[in-house]
């Protein structure tokens, strides 16, 4: 599975610990996030992941191609809901897209906790299904 994580500055130290916890889990998958972020787990935790721009520079809207190209399939987004982000716009576009793609996404711990949960049982296999479809269907 193709996986994104994403934080918003004061949710990084959150996402962080999350990837230490999990490290087991998310180690068996592809790794992508945006720049700071993905730099600071990687660090952490020595997982194997793909950086994009940072958020602000458009590493969110990069994730977001990725979801629109059926490439993605969870995202971990510890967002901020009370500090004002300058790229707010882009964080909306990408919760857009993961619904219209239909693509699972945690935006605060809880839910993170219940999607890899998910994960780690299999209940994601789902996913591969739509993808094959996806690309039987583009032929």
């Amino acid at each position: 599975m193709n996986i994104a994580l994403i934080a918003h500055d004061n949710k990084k130290k959150q996402l962080i610990n999350f990837s230490i916890a999990y490290k087991n889990i998310l180690e068996k998958h592809c790794l992508f996030a945006t720049g700071t972020t993905g730099k600071l787990i990687g660090e952490a935790t020595g997982l194997n992941i793909q950086c994009f721009m940072s958020g602000p520079l458009g590493g969110d809207q990069q994730i977001g191609a990725k979801v629109a190209n059926n490439e993605m399939d969870l995202i971990i987004f510890m967002r901020d809901p009370l500090t004002a982000q300058p790229h707010e716009p882009d964080v909306l576009a990408l919760l857009r897209l993961s619904d219209v793609h239909a693509i699972p996404i945690a935006t605060n711990i809880a839910t993170a906790e219940l999607l890899i949960k998910a994960l780690e049982r299999g209940d994601m296999h789902w996913r591969e299904i739509i993808k094959q479809s996806k690309k039987h269907n583009k032929k």
